[in-house]
């Protein structure tokens, strides 16, 4: 397979690539500014597998370039057409089209190609200036890296769907390695917030002293040593702001935060003037709500205010079904970005699995992958590659297990907890919010063992 043309050199003055098949259909775009696709009325999503002809009021078959390339088989070179986008703007593109041909046969066109607008649409290049320096919006997630079959999950995904129409802020409480950054993402990503930038912070990776300059920046002479920065708030704008292990965040701060996304404004440290803002705040957090609350490391009037809509997170544990289906996807994932191609896992490493109780959850399986494509030796993972903390906790073979007769031991250990929580529940005289507390957990892990031990 080959590109015919006689000379690559000027394509360095082009932004965007665009490739179709033999029927003009779009095979694969990379776009210098996600703006451009907003000019055109379309998602990214939506863009792949249109024809050519879709997005312009004025472009037909007759005086398409691609579709005249695939047709003669011949490149055309620093073409430029006005074009009229469905949202009425006049576009100028510049463009440069080459036949890919294979065995003597045009199978497809590239084309480069840069946008302009014309002096009537000159405000849109506001919109473009924001973006010079990025070609994508920071994120690395969608929607479909949510990969499941466990009836929550699905629900949130639908869930995700919802909101992503609002500007709601949201809050996500799940354990470590649950998917928190991802669910941010998707939420983004499906808004119409997309084509502006998705800024993640770790609340609790930044020292206290310096939380606040980072959230807010400063100005030049307000401390020792500071100059004029914009801090997240600012560089989110527009876009959405999404803050990890909230939980971390003083108190001090967390009503300044309060303020901020109440009023959608901030004031620099040393600053004398409030900017106005433009975002979505998307928080999360590792530690259960309701407890944050009860021991006072998370105001009351922050938590009505991040939770507009918030979001539950099952730890893998309670989505076990999954396991194979993300074992599935990440062997894909590897095979993809790893000189090595894996065709499956052994049926006693699917088991083990199965057996693990993953305290880092997704996260945990992606890295147990990772860790098995870096140490197998044949075509399928076997329990020699996997990680040894997941091998040993494995126990030994079924038929050792059978022995020892863990099922059992399961059932006692079930039915103690089973007694606990009845004992506790009669003494509170039915109160859930007392009986999680006493027995020191969460409402909504009391109401799930409720659920599990068809108590209620």
């Amino acid at each position: 397979m080959n590109i015919h043309a006689e000379n690559f050199g000027h394509l360095s003055e082009y932004d965007n690539i665009l490739v179709v098949d033999k029927n003009g259909i779009i095979i694969f775009y990379d776009l210098a500014d996600l703006n451009v696709l907003k000019e055109l009325g379309q998602r990214p999503e939506e863009f792949m597998g249109k024809h050519i002809t879709k997005f312009y009021k004025n472009l037909t078959d007759e005086n398409s370039t691609l579709i005249n390339v695939l047709k003669s088989g011949t490149a055309l070179c620093n073409v430029q057409q006005e074009l009229v986008t469905k949202t009425g703007n006049v576009m100028v593109s510049k463009n440069s089209s080459y036949p890919i041909i294979e065995n003597g046969k045009v199978i497809g066109a590239i084309e480069f190609s840069k946008h302009y607008f014309t002096k009537e649409n000159i405000q849109s290049l506001d919109k473009y200036a924001g973006h010079q320096l990025y070609r994508k919006n920071n994120t690395i997630y969608t929607i479909d890296n949510i990969i499941t079959g466990n009836s929550k999950m699905k629900a949130i995904k639908h869930k995700i769907e919802k909101v992503s129409k609002t500007n709601s802020t949201v809050l996500i409480f799940g354990k470590t390695g649950t998917g928190k950054e991802v669910v941010a993402q998707a939420i983004h990503n499906l808004s119409d917030r997309y084509d502006k930038p998705f800024i993640s912070l770790n609340c609790g990776a930044i020292p206290a002293s310096l939380l606040e300059s980072t959230l807010f920046g400063t100005m030049k002479g307000s401390f020792t040593g500071s100059e004029d920065m914009p801090g997240l708030f600012e560089q989110a704008d527009g876009g959405t702001l999404f803050l990890d292990e909230i939980n971390s965040l003083d108190i001090s701060l967390q009503v300044k935060l309060l303020k901020a996304i109440e009023e959608k404004t901030i004031r620099r440290i040393g600053g004398k003037k409030n900017i106005s803002l433009n975002i979505r705040v998307i928080s999360a957090t590792n530690e259960d709500p309701d407890i944050l609350l009860a021991e006072k490391r998370l105001r009351e009037d922050l938590f009505y205010r991040l939770g507009v809509v918030q979001m539950d997170l099952p730890s893998l544990t309670e989505r076990k079904e999954d396991i194979e289906v993300l074992l599935e996807y990440y062997i894909n994932f590897y095979n993809n970005n790893m000189n090595i191609t894996i065709e499956g896992v052994h049926e006693e490493v699917l088991a083990c699995f199965q057996r693990y109780d993953w305290p880092g959850n997704i996260r945990e399986l992606k890295n147990a992958v990772e860790t098995a494509y870096n140490h197998a030796d044949t075509s399928q993972i076997t329990m020699d590659d996997i990680p040894a903390r997941i091998r040993k906790y494995s126990g030994t073979s079924t038929t050792q297990l059978k022995e020892m007769n863990i099922t059992s031991l399961k059932e006692a250990v079930d039915g103690y907890e089973k007694d606990i929580i009845v004992s506790k529940f009669k003494a509170t005289n039915g109160k859930i919010a007392e009986t999680a507390r006493q027995l020191g957990i969460s409402k909504q892990l009391l109401k799930y063992k409720m659920d599990k031990y068809k108590l209620r």
